[in-house]
């Protein structure tokens, strides 16, 4: 199904309601964690899913726990929450593996702990592709919601969570979703790199999923040069989130040992609040402010962060990539070099602007055109390649 262009929807951030409807908190076991295989679903229970308190989708939601691997190829458990509308389609029904942008660190910011409430940021977003008769699966991404640190930024970890969400969903019995039914993979920002690193890694990682698109946007798509641009600015907050979720992945980078105790109470912090405490306690500080010597500075440090460096490999299915021209966040040089990696490796990019607008409204103003790319792929409509 292709929309046509209607206004949408403000995207407003609420803070936490009483919940509106009762969620029914007995969990089935599925699965063992030791010997579940990468997606399967080691436990779930009834959810909801709600874009504002209250308001009805006709949806049907689930919250998961299923098999997934940090960035170094260890085992993990990640949660989430699957949403099927209950519309009587029968057949394949396309699914998206949603990547939502920066919510925060702590486990109370969960996508899973919001949706029900009507208190989740994108939920708006979520529910326009739900109308479009898809069905949603969204991570929670490694330790948000589950035990230890979110390791925010870390990207094979988010990619690798993206597209085990979708082997979850696709293997929970109740949500009635076909193994081979189509899958597309969207996110912006924390989740433009999430969703990215899912594009990059699914040939590999995931080639059973049919995977048929990709529309990622505002992506942080070389974390040096995205702290490089935010030291000491408005977005300097998520320079420390991102090293504190480095160092949750990879604890040898003893971030703990470059912090002063201003470092210390700010990064900490930040670790159990979500992303307006968070940015707003990292706003306009410069990484001198809080280290006594800079981690960034350190082959380790370095080496770790481009590992999560996009680029480095083509996606297997066709992209739709987007990016605002005036981001204050995520530089728009770094969205075009990705591009222009991604091209250079022969991928089928469709590259777009955001003329109007900077981070956080592109994310609104193209949810649209996104997923009107996404239903073309569905349908096996040509591409428009723009390398």
């Amino acid at each position: 199904m292709r929309f046509r262009s209607t206004p949408l929807a403000t995207v407003t951030a609420l803070a936490a309601l009483a919940a509106s409807a009762a969620i029914p908190t007995a969990t089935a076991a599925t699965a063992s964690a030791a010997t579940a295989a990468p997606g399967d679903v080691v436990s779930s229970a009834p959810s909801a899913f709600h874009p504002l308190p209250g308001q009805p989708t006709g949806t049907k939601a689930w919250k998961i726990h299923y098999r997934s691997t940090t960035a170094d190829g260890a085992p993990n458990v990640v949660s989430g929450t699957v949403i099927v509308p209950q519309d009587g389609r029968t057949g394949p029904r396309p699914l998206i593996t949603y990547a939502v942008g920066t919510v925060g660190m702590g486990d109370s910011c969960a996508p899973s702990n919001n949706l029900p409430y009507g208190t989740a940021m994108e939920a708006n977003l979520i529910q326009q592709l739900t109308l479009r008769g898809w069905a949603v699966v969204v991570t929670d991404y490694e330790g948000l919601g589950t035990p230890g640190v979110h390791t925010y930024t870390v990207g094979p970890s988010a990619g690798h969570a993206v597209l085990d969400a979708a082997r979850a969903a696709q293997r929970l019995p109740e949500a009635g979703l076909s193994a081979t039914g189509p899958v597309g993979i969207m996110g912006y920002s924390q989740g433009g790199q999430a969703g990215s690193w899912a594009a990059e890694l699914q040939g590999s990682y995931a080639p059973e999923l049919q995977v048929k698109g990709t529309a990622t946007g505002g992506v942080p798509g070389d974390l040096l040069k995205v702290a490089e641009f935010n030291n000491g600015s408005y977005g300097a907050g998520l320079i420390f989130m991102a090293a504190a979720g480095q160092d949750a992945a990879f604890p040898e980078l003893k971030l703990d040992s470059y912090l002063n105790p201003a470092g210390r109470l700010l990064v900490n912090g930040m670790k159990e609040n979500c992303v307006a405490i968070d940015a707003i306690a990292g706003s306009f500080k410069r990484i001198s402010d809080l280290t006594t010597r800079d981690p960034l500075a350190q082959p380790d440090w370095r080496a770790r962060l481009n590992q999560s460096r996009l680029g480095g490999t083509a996606p297997a299915a066709p992209v739709y990539q987007y990016h605002a021209l005036a981001d204050e966040l995520i530089p728009y040089g770094v969205g075009r070099r990705l591009r222009s990696d991604w091209c250079a490796r022969g991928a089928n990019v469709e590259f777009d602007t955001v003329w109007v607008g900077e981070h956080v409204s592109g994310v609104i103003t193209h949810s649209l055109a996104a997923g009107n790319w996404l239903a073309d792929r569905f349908a096996g409509r040509p591409t428009h390649a723009n390398c």
